[in-house]
């Protein structure tokens, strides 16, 4: 997996098909797109060209296909589109299309794949941010007997499973052990279905711009001549015929898994709604687009939530302490009960990280809420300061000279609330360097999952009277 740096297209490229289900004709242009631009939509064919992000939260829609939606405007069947994308490991495209489906092509995401080598892939300076799965996330949908696991890997790697009770497909399932091998492996296989849901289908006007051409048909019984010539006509083909195969017309296969491997295609595709590269191994049992996109969510939410704890420090309580409370007791002027860091268990000339174990035994929670003993915002702000006041009195060879001041509080947030039985773990990270004693730091306190609160803190040291 190219992980060094993202990856867009050289230069503009169109490519044009029809609609599966609407069955017009539809423009699609590949152009490039800047860093961290992601993949992105642009109706041209509507009057204010709007965009819509390849997002899964704007899904809108999982029926066969996977929708999304934005501000009233709709682009439909984008997976096959998407798999192209993750399989050629292209970052950046902004995706230009002039109907509101996109063309089915061959059913697969091969035609894709040979415009977008085509129009060459550029390497681009920024790097790529990838997230690594650490612990197995799960998704099981009881009504579709659907299920879908990410368990930590090296690599991104899938494994599909598919069983239809099918006579012709039987039990089936494939597997991608890395992303450089989907255009050979997984590219090619087209998109699936069978006679009694075509017939159902074509009769009720839905897929327009289905043929024998754009998907496999799979038949579980033999048809006779009426059977075939109507559904030929539906097909306005000039036959429809099993003739022992199970697939209509005896259309070869271009895998012996062909239909696990497409809907290993379509996971990869509804996947890369995430908008973040992932390192994981994917076991789908059974998948549809809508148990892809639920998924695809939960694993958003997992990213979102574990992208706000990258910078969490390291604790381990059996660690010897930096500081004791004896020593920070003999750097800062505060005793109790305005002492509010228990031990400092990093230091360095950029950064310090000082801990706070928090009882109910603390002054403030006499008055604060005493029935629902929540720790005061403004007392985390203040255990920051104190914490890196330790950071700041450490620039200087005789720190009990010395007071510090703070004078600027920015951007404090307050994320999740503090209770008796946390430990809060307070980070400070200089920002800039220390000029005639005025320095800049991100302070960011840590209970053992969540951030409990962050701020900007601007301070200055003085020497005492």
């Amino acid at each position: 997996m190219k992980e060094a740096q993202q990856h867009t297209i050289q230069r503009p490229v169109t490519v044009q098909g029809q609609g599966l289900h609407s069955g017009v004709t539809v423009n699609l242009t590949f152009k490039p797109a800047s860093p961290n631009y992601g993949y992105k939509f642009k109706r041209v064919d509507l009057p204010e060209q709007p965009i819509i992000k390849a997002d899964v939260d704007l899904v809108s829609h999982t029926q066969r296909s996977t929708s999304l939606s934005y501000k009233g405007a709709t682009v439909s069947t984008v997976e096959h589109v998407l798999a192209a994308l993750v399989g050629l490991q292209i970052d950046n495209v902004l995706i230009e299309v002039d109907a509101q489906e996109l063309p089915i092509m061959d059913g697969s995401a091969k035609d894709f794949i040979s415009v977008l080598k085509e129009a060459g892939i550029q390497k681009q300076a920024a790097s790529r941010s990838c997230f690594t799965l650490t612990e197995t996330i799960s998704l099981y949908d009881a009504e579709r007997d659907t299920q879908m696991l990410a368990v930590p890997a090296n690599d991104y790697t899938l494994t599909t499973l598919i069983d239809f009770n099918s006579s012709v497909l039987g039990k089936q399932y494939a597997t991608l052990k890395n992303i450089n091998d989907f255009e050979q492996h997984i590219g090619q296989a087209r998109t699936f279905c069978f006679v009694h849901e075509l017939k159902f289908l074509l009769k009720n006007n839905l897929i327009k711009g289905g043929n024998l051409s754009n998907a496999l048909v799979i038949a579980e019984q033999e048809m006779d001549a009426a059977e075939q010539q109507e559904l030929a006509d539906l097909l306005g083909e000039k036959a429809a015929s099993i003739n022992g195969t199970g697939y209509l017309n005896n259309t070869p296969l271009r895998y012996p898994n062909e239909a696990a491997r497409h809907k290993l295609l379509d996971v990869i595709g509804d996947l890369a709604l995430i908008g973040t590269p992932i390192k994981a191994h994917i076991i789908a049992t059974k998948p549809g687009h809508t148990s892809n996109v639920d998924f695809a969510k939960l694993i958003k939410a997992h990213i979102k939530k574990q992208r706000h704890l990258v910078g969490l420090p390291t604790y381990d309580t059996r660690q010897a302490a930096v500081y004791d409370i004896q020593k920070i007791m003999a750097t800062l002027p505060h005793r109790y009960p305005f002492l509010l860091v228990d031990k400092i268990i990093k230091l360095t000339d950029n950064q310090v990280v000082g801990v706070k174990n928090i009882t109910y035994n603390e002054n403030f929670f006499q008055g604060h809420f005493p029935n629902e003993p929540i720790m005061p915002g403004v007392l985390i702000i203040e255990a920051m300061a104190q914490t890196g006041g330790v950071l700041l009195l450490n620039t200087v060879p005789d720190p009990q000279n010395y007071l510090t001041f703070f004078l600027k509080i920015q951007e404090a947030r307050f994320r999740n609330p503090v209770v008796p039985g946390d430990t809060l773990i307070f980070k400070l990270d200089l920002v800039g360097t220390i000029r005639r004693g005025l320095c800049e730091m991100k302070a960011t306190a840590y209970t053992s999952t969540k951030i409990a609160a962050e701020a900007t803190l601007v301070a200055q040291i003085r020497r005492k009277n």
